[in-house]
């Protein structure tokens, strides 16, 4: 190697250090940083100029250092383990929130729980069967059975408003699912160019991490990395970002109504069509937007917010049918027989329209046989909530299926939060800044550069006494 090439070699292996220090200073800089992933300089050593077949001389050193790239030390493994564990919680999370919003609905067990509201309904019946010709306990009993149809219909209607609330943040979260997809699609056209042109684009790959680990967890959506630097994010197996090109996704069906179409994900471009997410928010929501199934079968097969509504019809059921059974042997104050104590009018749903006696007149104490005193159907009927089939046995069941649902639901989040917590905490290990390890790093390219920048000093040196003090002897 010639003197000038020693001084190019020190050259190189000030520039490697230099831009070592940079690298560590730029992982320093970020080690707090939300998703970067720290860098290394890859670099290798250049090999000395072949040598000919006839030509002598010594041999020669390598010609110094080349830096090769800006290394991202992430893992494509652990990346998609996190995105993956992320639609498993945010699925399992919907859900459980939904669950606990209906056990939250059912206020049971408490003094403001239909069981109560039951309770006090039959031992209405038995207060006005002591009193038969006092107007104060039947008046009492009809505030009681009002009690019950207001719990049902106003659980109802709040059932109702938990729907409407869980399909307005589904909308919200396909919108941010298509405005994550544009944002990766302008990335992967940014850093193919950035590629292209031998450029570093770790920050913008990280940036574009974070957008497809949001999409994983609101949609599912699976990754592709491409050799272009680019990469396609799909959900439900069809490409949402190709490149630079984007599709994006909407709700369709009822907005507002419970009872309308039902609601599912589609391609904008392919309207009718559902598209099959399997985790995901959006894939939770839609769980517990879906219709009760039909027929009714295994609690939690359809979905949970319209299978707890309909719980409540079949209790308004229940309770008119026992109770209209037995009122309609008895003779009300008017002299009436036949008479229903609960009406179920109207087309809609039950636990809207069951309402109770609009006066103590309607009212059937006795049976059609019976004396003035008599009080036999008053009896009866305090006694419906004992029975094996009983509308506080139909209640009864109804609260054990959502809890046990709910339980599980709680019980699933755990799990998938726990196992998301493992796949971020698997990830950080490997792509994590550690100071110590940088400082190490720091330390041993600032000794590099001082020891480059003694190599070139040396070669200056001889250089000067080579070019200005050769052949001052003998003058």
């Amino acid at each position: 190697m010639s003197t000038f090439g020693a001084l190019n070699t020190a050259y190189r292996g000030l520039t490697a250090a230099q831009q070592g220090m940079n690298v560590a200073g730029q992982n320093i800089a970020n080690a707090a940083t939300e998703g970067y992933t720290r860098q290394r300089v890859e670099q290798s050593s250049l090999a000395a100029p072949a040598r000919g077949l006839f030509s002598g001389g010594p041999l020669q050193a390598g010609q110094g250092v080349s830096v090769d790239a800006i290394a991202r030390l992430g893992s494509s493994f652990l990346d998609g383990s996190v995105r993956s564990a992320g639609a498993q919680a945010g699925y399992a999370s919907v859900r459980s929130s939904a669950l606990q919003g209906i056990e939250g609905v059912l206020q049971e067990p408490g003094e403001n729980g239909i069981s109560t509201a039951l309770q006090g309904f039959w031992s209405a019946w038995q207060a006005a069967a002591n009193q038969p010709s006092e107007d104060g306990p039947k008046g009492l009993l009809l505030n009681a059975a009002n009690s019950v149809t207001d719990k049902i219909s106003s659980a109802y209607q709040a059932l109702d408003a938990q729907w409407s609330r869980t399909r307005a943040q589904a909308s919200d979260s396909v919108d941010a699912v298509n405005a994550a997809a544009a944002q990766v699609a302008s990335y992967n056209t940014t850093i193919r160019s950035t590629v292209a042109a031998g450029g570093s684009a770790n920050e913008l790959i990280d940036a574009r991490a974070k957008l497809t680990e949001k999409i994983a967890s609101l949609a599912g959506g699976t990754v592709r990395e491409q050799p272009d630097g680019t990469v396609d994010v799909l959900v439900g197996g069809n490409a949402l970002v190709t490149g630079g090109s984007v599709r994006t996704l909407a709700l369709s069906g009822s907005s507002s109504d419970r009872m309308g179409s039902p609601v599912q994900l589609e391609w904008t471009d392919r309207s009718g069509v559902a598209v099959p997410v399997d985790g995901g928010e959006i894939a939770g929501a839609l769980s517990v937007l879906a219709p009760a199934a039909t027929p009714p079968s295994t609690p939690g097969s359809g979905g949970a917010i319209a299978e707890a509504a309909e719980n409540y019809n079949n209790l308004a059921v229940a309770l008119a049918t026992a109770v209209n059974k037995v009122h309609q042997d008895g003779v009300t104050g008017t002299g009436a027989t036949r008479i229903n104590f609960f009406t179920v009018s109207g087309t809609g749903p039950a636990a809207l329209n069951i309402k109770g006696p609009a006066n103590t007149a309607d009212v059937a104490l006795k049976g059609a046989s019976g004396g003035a005193l008599d009080t036999s159907i008053a009896d009866e009927i305090s006694q419906l909530g004992t029975g094996p089939a009983s509308p506080d046995k139909v209640w009864s069941g109804i609260v054990t299926s959502i809890g046990v649902q709910s339980r599980g639901a709680q019980q699933h989040e755990s799990l998938t939060a726990a196992a998301q917590a493992s796949a971020l905490t698997g990830r950080a290990s490997q792509a994590s800044v550690s100071l110590d390890e940088e400082n190490v790093s720091l330390l041993a390219n600032q000794h590099a550069y001082q020891a480059a920048a003694r190599v070139m000093t040396a070669v200056d040196e001889a250089l000067d006494v080579l070019i200005n003090r050769t052949g001052l002897v003998g003058r």
